[in-house]
C-alpha cells in the first residue's frame, strides 16, 4: 500500500491492526477502498478481499434506520466543499449489522475536491450496554418511587376525605408516614444527583468537624422509629477520634448507605465503629460499619462499587456503594471492604484530618 496518509507501509499495514475500531479507506471518486484492517472486518462481517479495489458505496452499503442509503444522504464526493466530515451516528448493513460509524474527508488544500475518505466504525454493542444500564436506571428509579409515592398519596387522600373521624393519634402516624416517604423520595434524588456528579467529577464537598457519636446515634433512632430493634445496632467510638472531618450532609449520605447495605445482605446486627486510620496517607479517621451477614467474596470486592451491583437484591437502585466511594473520595479518602470478624462484610471508609 502506497503511503497516502504520512504513515509508513509497515505501520499501516501491522500498526493499524491493533486499533480497537475498524478503520476503512477509500480513494478517488467513486471511493474505490484502499485499505481495511481486521477490526472492521469483524465489526462489518465483511472480508477485506472482497472490499478492498472495490466501490465503496457498494461493498460498504450503509444504510439508516429509515432503510435508505447513507451514501445518498451525505454524498461525500458531490456536497459542500466545506464539510470535514460526520460524527458518529448510527447506521446499519444490508445483513443487519448495527455500527457506529464516523467519516472524515481528506482534501488536498480548503474548498478542493475529496481525495480521500476514511470511516471510522464501532460496533453498536457499547451503545447497547449504555441503553441497557438507562433501561435498568429508568426501572429501578420508578419502581424506587413508586412505594413511597404511593404511601404519599393514600395517606394525604385519606386525611383529606375523612379529617373528622381521625383521632389526634392517627392523624400525627399518617402525617408522621407521608413525611418519611417524602424523605426517601428527597433522598432517591439527591443519590441519582450526586451519581451525575461524580460521573462527571463535580462533586464537591466542605469539610468540617463532626462530633460523630451523636450523628450515629441519630442514625439508630432514626431505624428505631421506621420499626427497627435498638438491640441489633452497636456503637463503638475510640478514644482520641470522637471528631471526624467531613461535609456534614454527604457523610449523612455515607453512614445512611453503609447501613443500608449491611442491613439488606447481613442478617440482622449492624455494627458501627470509628477508629484511627492505619492507611498510608495523612492522618485519618476510619469510619466502619460491620454487619454478621455472609461476607462479601474478594473478587467482587471491587464490583460492589460500580454503578447499578445489586449481587441479587430485588430492592434498590444499586448505586448506594457506589456512591459511598465517590463521596469518601471526594474528601481525599478511600472505601475498602474487608472481612468482619464474624465473617460478615466490613466497609471501612477513611476521611483524612482536616489542616
Amino acid at each position: 500500500m502506497v503511503e497516502r496518509f504520512g504513515v509508513p507501509d509497515d505501520l499501516a499495514g501491522h500498526g493499524l491492526e491493533f486499533l480497537p475500531d475498524g478503520l476503512i479507506t477509500a480513494v478517488g471518486d467513486p471511493g474505490v477502498v484502499r485499505y481495511m484492517n481486521g477490526r472492521a472486518e469483524e465489526i462489518t462481517g465483511l472480508s477485506a478481499d472482497e472490499v478492498v479495489g472495490c466501490d465503496i458505496r457498494t461493498a460498504v452499503p450503509l444504510l439508516d434506520h429509515t432503510g435508505d442509503s447513507w451514501w445518498d444522504i451525505t454524498d461525500p464526493w458531490s456536497g459542500l466543499q466545506t464539510r470535514t466530515g460526520h460524527r458518529e451516528r448510527l447506521l446499519v448493513l444490508p445483513s443487519g449489522r448495527e455500527l457506529l460509524v464516523t467519516a472524515r474527508y481528506v482534501r488536498a488544500e480548503r474548498g478542493a475536491p475529496v481525495n480521500t475518505l476514511v470511516l471510522g466504525v464501532r460496533d453498536a454493542e457499547s451503545r447497547r450496554r449504555a441503553e441497557k444500564e438507562s433501561s435498568v436506571l429508568l426501572t429501578s428509579v420508578a419502581h424506587e418511587l413508586r412505594s413511597p409515592l404511593t404511601g404519599v398519596k393514600g395517606f394525604s387522600s385519606t386525611l383529606l376525605r375523612n379529617w373528622d373521624r381521625f383521632s389526634d393519634d392517627q392523624k400525627r402516624l399518617m402525617l408522621e408516614t407521608i413525611e418519611a416517604d417524602a424523605d426517601r423520595v428527597t433522598r432517591l434524588i439527591t443519590e441519582l444527583l450526586d451519581t451525575s456528579r461524580i460521573g462527571t467529577g463535580r462533586l464537591t464537598v466542605h469539610a468540617q468537624p463532626l462530633q460523630v457519636r451523636p450523628r450515629l446515634e441519630a442514625q439508630v433512632e432514626r431505624r428505631v422509629v421506621a420499626g427497627a430493634d435498638r438491640a441489633q445496632f452497636d456503637i463503638d467510638v475510640a478514644d482520641g477520634v470522637d471528631v471526624l472531618w467531613a461535609d456534614p450532609d454527604r457523610f449523612e449520605q455515607v453512614v445512611t448507605n453503609l447501613v443500608d447495605n449491611a442491613l439488606r445482605h447481613g442478617k440482622g446486627r449492624v455494627r458501627m465503629a470509628v477508629e484511627r486510620a492505619a492507611w498510608e496517607g495523612p492522618a485519618a479517621v476510619d469510619l466502619v460499619v460491620c454487619d454478621d451477614g455472609d461476607g462479601i467474596a474478594p473478587h467482587h470486592r471491587e464490583l460492589v462499587f460500580s454503578r447499578f451491583w445489586q449481587a441479587g437484591a430485588k430492592h434498590g437502585t444499586g448505586l448506594g456503594l457506589y456512591l459511598v466511594r465517590g463521596l469518601v473520595e471526594a474528601h481525599g479518602g478511600e472505601v475498602a471492604v474487608e472481612s468482619a470478624p464474624g465473617g460478615g462484610a466490613r466497609m471501612r471508609a477513611t476521611f483524612p484530618d482536616g489542616d
